[in-house]
């Protein structure tokens, strides 16, 4: 189980175990806004929450712009696991400017792309193939992406997450 952290200013920072959460919570470093209910964490002298989220008890300043590094998997989840040419499931990614002529392992320069059309493409661009992505590949943004872990997250969680949109 997985908690999500709020700071001060209610704004998601990230996302931590439930033992992580629970240290927080019982060294007075957080509160819990979420629990779930009936399903107490029983300690030799206390009865505490389940916590689903938590509010840090002091302020942490989310940084405005974080450096969101460029993964395989972050590229593939961007593209939802389509081919940026013809729009099949993708397992691979690629460079649209080819490594080799000076292409940069950035999010503007990867997209997801299946087997075949890897292959096909080889060291050209898609211009020489006559090929068009079926997307311009940019950094993504939003809240998923910012809050680590939040991806995969409890529905209790929508609210919050709606909140630093």
């Amino acid at each position: 189980m997985r908690t999500l952290v709020l700071n001060a200013g209610y704004e998601p920072l990230t996302v931590v175990s439930f033992r992580r959460a629970m240290v927080l919570v019982m060294n007075d470093k957080a509160s819990v806004i979420e629990h779930v209910e009936g399903d107490p964490v029983r300690s030799g002298r206390s009865v505490y929450d389940r916590p689903v989220v938590i509010l840090l008890t002091r302020y942490v300043r989310v940084p405005s712009s974080r450096r969101l590094p460029v993964t395989r998997r972050g590229v593939l989840r961007r593209d939802d696991h389509r081919c940026g040419y013809c729009g099949r499931s993708a397992s691979t990614i690629d460079h649209v400017l080819p490594r080799s002529r000076g292409g940069e392992d950035s999010w503007e320069n990867l997209v997801a792309c299946c087997l075949k059309c890897n292959n096909v493409k080889s060291d050209r661009t898609p211009q020489e193939m006559g090929w068009e992505l079926r997307m311009t590949p940019r950094r993504p943004h939003g809240t998923a992406w910012t809050v680590r872990g939040g991806e995969r997250g409890d529905p209790r969680w929508e609210p919050y997450l709606a909140l630093a949109a």
